[in-house]
């Protein structure tokens, strides 16, 4: 019988009933009220928008979630019974952090941030990367022998109209961001001779196809070790209850990988981050994999093991200056006396205007993060790891609306020791989110070395365009398609394209472009063309004779 201490079914201490019906019905006394998980959904959202609450709405609320919780649990022993052998005992442990997160969702109510209690931060919180000191060439390898790199490898291409890992997406040459993440770090340990791991955490939806993938680097003197995050059953909106009936290949659209935030729990079960601590690593560097701005910086590293053990952080988020096109980017505060990251999604619908604000809250997370291995292992065993809880709502393709709940890995930061942010140069974070990024990095205005891409020095200015392709752009094939060759961004500030747009070969274009093809028309940017800042609209054929 599987059973977690969160979910224990709780006894009525004067009935003597058990609260075990499943998120259906309730019994209360000689009667039943139905309830459906609308209402326990219903009444945790109402409560979060601060509605007053009467001590029969307190008690009524409590036995809703002692029922939910308890037909959960059942609901995980019988999914359970159907993992695959041997799998059971790691299934177990993934269910106890779901049912936890299961737990706190019911649970948690009310904003997760008092916005009169968040201060904006002291001077000394976020160091300047510019007063970093630089490591002596000497001290390089011994640092670097501490040193551990995890990229996130959990997500699909799908937006971007790609099947399989997203690190499978070609960006530069014909190579794939994974195989710029494994030049990186072969590059660096040949240059130093270290042997620094190289670390994938991959989702159920990855993991497969990614291990075909590694078989290529056979010959690629790169330690490359990969862990899974986590697996969990989405929940059904109307009953909270898990959506999939067993383990197997028909109820794979029930499961999904709870974000990154899941990273501290499944490194720990996997068993690599005792590893790594016997093997005398002190510190891991997280990264998304599409992040092409996210290598191994030493003057970070360098800055976190000549610190004092006293002094030295157990945590250090990597931020940089916002900018219009960061808006909605999290930053970091200081509330209750803690260092925290503040997300878009945390702000009262009051105070967007003033978290959006470039003049008020000037830097975002970049995702990129330095963590003590030690710290990590002493937060999972002690359980003192919070992360705020993402709802994040779902359809399936039968039309079920389902629930996904998710954490993100910089919200840990209020759980580490000396957590410090270091604001970093912009060419720290190049992700990859969309095919207006994939141009950006395609393009001329970055050169590839060793698998990292570098701002050319052609540009006369460091900032990155801002680039908006439309809807007809976002599958990777179709970009490809309606581009000859990349054109020449080196003096490009914004550009914006929308509708039924081809570009011919060898086209230029600088300052502010705009291209848009109504519906119906279509507009074809002859070979060789030089736009400068132009606007283009209506109809533009180039027809061959």
């Amino acid at each position: 019988m599987y059973t977690s201490a969160s979910s224990t079914v709780r006894r009525n201490a004067a009935s003597g009933q058990s609260l075990t019906t499943q998120g259906a019905a309730m019994e209360f006394g000689s009667g039943y009220n139905t309830l459906t998980g609308n209402d326990i959904w219903s009444l945790r959202t109402n409560f979060a928008k601060g509605h007053k609450r009467t001590p029969s709405d307190v008690e009524f609320r409590d036995a809703m979630r002692k029922d939910a919780q308890s037909a959960m649990n059942k609901e995980l022993n019988k999914l359970l019974t159907t993992a695959p052998p041997g799998m059971q005992e790691q299934v177990r442990k993934e269910f106890d952090g779901f049912e936890n997160l299961f737990g706190r969702f019911l649970r948690e109510t009310g904003p997760s941030v008092e916005w009169e209690k968040l201060k904006l931060l002291a001077p000394e919180a976020i160091r300047k990367y510019s007063e970093l000191n630089v490591p002596a060439g000497q001290d390089t390898k011994a640092l670097l022998d501490q040193l551990v790199v995890i990229k996130l490898n959990g997500g699909l291409g799908t937006s971007m109209g790609c099947t399989g890992p997203k690190s499978a997406i070609q960006v530069r040459n014909e190579l794939t961001f994974l195989d710029l993440n494994v030049q990186q770090i072969e590059y660096m340990n040949k240059s130093y001779g270290v042997d620094v791991p190289l670390v994938l955490m991959n989702s159920f939806n990855t993991d497969e196809d990614t291990q075909k993938i590694l078989r290529k680097y056979s010959q690629i003197k790169v330690s490359i070790v990969t862990f899974n995050q986590s697996r969990y059953p989405r929940i059904n909106r109307d009953t909270l209850m898990p959506v999939p009936r067993s383990f197997g290949e028909e109820s794979i659209e029930g499961w999904y990988p709870p974000g990154h935030g899941d990273v501290y729990n499944s490194l720990y079960n996997s068993g690599l981050l005792e590893r790594f601590i016997k093997e005398g690593k002190k510190y891991v560097f997280i990264s998304n994999i599409d992040n092409m701005g996210a290598t191994v910086d030493l003057n970070i590293l360098y800055f976190l093991l000549n610190s004092p053990q006293h002094e030295a952080p157990e945590f250090v988020m990597e931020v940089t200056d916002k900018t219009r096109a960061d808006v909605k980017g999290g930053t970091l505060i200081e509330y209750e006396g803690k260092l925290r990251l503040l997300e878009y999604a945390q702000v009262p619908s009051d105070h967007v205007d003033e978290f959006k604000s470039v003049s008020k809250f000037k830097i975002f997370n970049t995702n990129n993060l330095w963590i003590s291995l030690d710290a990590i292992k002493r937060n999972v065993e002690e359980a003192t790891l919070h992360m705020e809880i993402i709802v994040n709502p779902k359809t399936l393709d039968n039309g079920m609306n389902v629930i996904q709940l998710e954490t993100a890995v910089g919200a840990a930061i209020k759980s580490f020791e000396r957590a410090v942010g270091i604001n970093v140069p912009r060419s720290r974070f190049l992700p990859v989110k969309t095919t207006s990024d994939l141009l950006i990095v395609m393009s001329n205005l970055y050169a590839m070395k060793t698998g990292a891409l570098e701002m050319s020095p052609k540009r006369s200015f460091p900032s990155v365009p801002l680039v908006k392709l439309g809807h007809q752009f976002s599958k990777v094939k179709d970009f490809l398609t309606r581009f000859a060759s990349i054109p020449d961004l080196l003096e490009l500030d914004h550009l914006t394209v929308a509708g039924d747009v081809n570009f011919g070969k060898n086209v230029s274009l600088r300052g502010t472009v705009i291209i848009i093809a109504n519906h119906g028309e279509k507009i074809d940017i002859p070979m060789g063309s030089i736009l400068e800042n132009k606007i283009v609209s209506g109809n533009l054929r180039i027809l061959d004779h």
